[in-house]
């Protein structure tokens, strides 16, 4: 089942259509058979933690291939540099995307923020097949444990930001976004932290140094086993504390 995350706001036109196919959703046969022959690579972590500038690195090490998501959202400026339909996200409508998981043709999808649904189309998967390389993407929570369910041998990674205040540096450089979306996403990162530091499947990797970053992570997409378990669940539960307290006193 993919999780439904839930508020009081109300920014999708078909939200109502969305949670009910959502609620329930299969994927298709043919998402199921690609599953089989994947090798697959999830960084899963909050908003600006460097999941796109690692998986970047990662694709120019060669053996990889990168799954662009689908998305409902319009495209944005982040740090001034213009979001290009599909490279960063492909950018749909929603009653494309809808049309599309009434036939299962999604390997996941989630309402983000709530304010769009963003997910992987399974088309997005054949090309990956075809070249032998591992599929990697950045992917929002809920979805993360959707495809670790249906795929156990899934390689599953929460990329966290080194403190709360360069983490919220990290945001506040992201464009021009309002204070309401700075909230929704410290909101967000609140319930990844959770997932972090509550027995996720999910391995750790603390995103202070990029080029040891993006050596740990390759290094365990290929068998490594993870380390410094103790030290990493330390920082989440941190995080986790230090978000909270800073949503109850801005909120």
């Amino acid at each position: 089942m993919v999780k439904i995350r839930m508020n009081n706001s109300n920014q999708l036109q078909m939200r109502e259509q969305f949670e009910r196919i959502l609620l329930n959703y299969r994927i298709s046969p043919e998402g199921l058979k690609l599953l089989s022959k994947l090798s697959l690579l999830l960084l899963g972590g909050p908003s600006a933690a460097g999941r796109n500038t690692i998986i970047d690195h990662l694709i120019q090490k060669g053996g990889y291939r990168l799954i662009v998501s689908d998305t409902t959202r319009k495209p944005r400026s982040n740090n001034n540099i213009p979001e290009v339909d599909g490279v960063t996200y492909h950018f749909r409508s929603e009653a494309e995307v809808l049309e599309e998981l009434k036939r299962g043709e999604f390997l996941e999808a989630e309402i983000i923020h709530d304010q769009q649904v963003s997910g992987i189309s399974i088309r997005e998967l054949k090309t990956a097949v075809q070249q032998n390389k591992i599929a990697v993407t950045d992917i929002e929570i809920g979805g993360f444990n959707n495809i670790m369910s249906n795929k156990p041998d899934t390689i599953g990674l929460l990329v966290l930001p080194p403190s709360f205040e360069e983490w919220l540096k990290r945001l506040r450089g992201r464009g021009n976004m309002p204070e309401s979306e700075i909230l929704n996403r410290l909101r967000t990162g609140a319930r990844i932290f959770l997932e972090a530091v509550s027995q996720s499947p999910a391995a750790i990797v603390i995103n202070d140094d990029l080029e040891r970053s993006v050596a740990e992570i390759d290094a365990l997409a290929h068998g490594a086993k993870d380390t410094f378990i103790d030290a990493k669940l330390k920082l989440a539960r941190n995080l986790l504390s230090q978000t909270e307290h800073y949503l109850s006193t801005h909120s």
